[in-house]
């Protein structure tokens, strides 16, 4: 197995390790694995671009070690009261249309190599920077009574940066595929 894959499965296994220790309260933690679960991400990445080691396997593995941490920390940190539930949904609800559409492409073409889309980028950054900033004042043990008031207002723009991308990026799969069945059904 490859570095970058190796790196990515080690992402993978972080998950459930980040789910507990929100669970248990050990923010300081959840946040320190978070972080290096995302810097890995880019590691892995960076390994596999520009030193050739890009594989099958880890076209699959590492999306879906983003998919499986992001996922495991919204619904966790949604769970504990930390990310409002709607946002939650909402978050779930675009991977589920994703994998959903993903898993029918495979079906109906055998090809399940997906292109990710510029908004999409978006909302992983996104998401990714809105959970870093829960856990970090998480970790910090603040209430909303003892944060500054700018810290209220980047923690409340960024959920609604996250609510809007998603939105979005959930959109325009559905766009992308819905194109492609139809171009599908004219061919047959």
């Amino acid at each position: 197995m490859s570095l970058p894959n190796l790196i990515s499965l080690a992402r993978l296994l972080s998950v459930p390790l980040v789910v507990w220790a929100i669970l248990a309260g050990k923010m300081e933690l959840a946040f320190w694995v978070f972080v290096a679960a995302g810097i890995s991400d880019a590691v892995d990445g960076f390994i596999a671009k520009h030193f050739g080691a890009a594989s099958a396997l880890g076209k699959y593995l590492d999306p879906l070690a983003d998919k499986a941490l992001l996922v495991g920390v919204y619904v966790t940190l949604g769970h504990a009261s930390y990310l409002p539930t709607w946002l939650v949904i909402l978050v779930v609800f675009r991977e589920v249309i994703i994998i959903g559409g993903a898993i029918l492409i495979l079906m109906l073409t055998e090809a399940a190599m997906i292109e990710t889309l510029r908004i999409s980028k978006v909302n992983t950054a996104a998401q990714i920077i809105l959970a870093a900033v829960v856990l970090a004042i998480a970790a910090m043990e603040l209430k909303e009574g003892d944060l500054p008031l700018v810290q209220i207002y980047v923690a409340w723009g960024l959920t609604y940066l996250v609510a809007v991308t998603t939105f979005l990026s959930g959109a325009a799969y559905l766009v992308k595929w819905g194109r492609k069945a139809d171009s599908m059904e004219d061919s047959l």
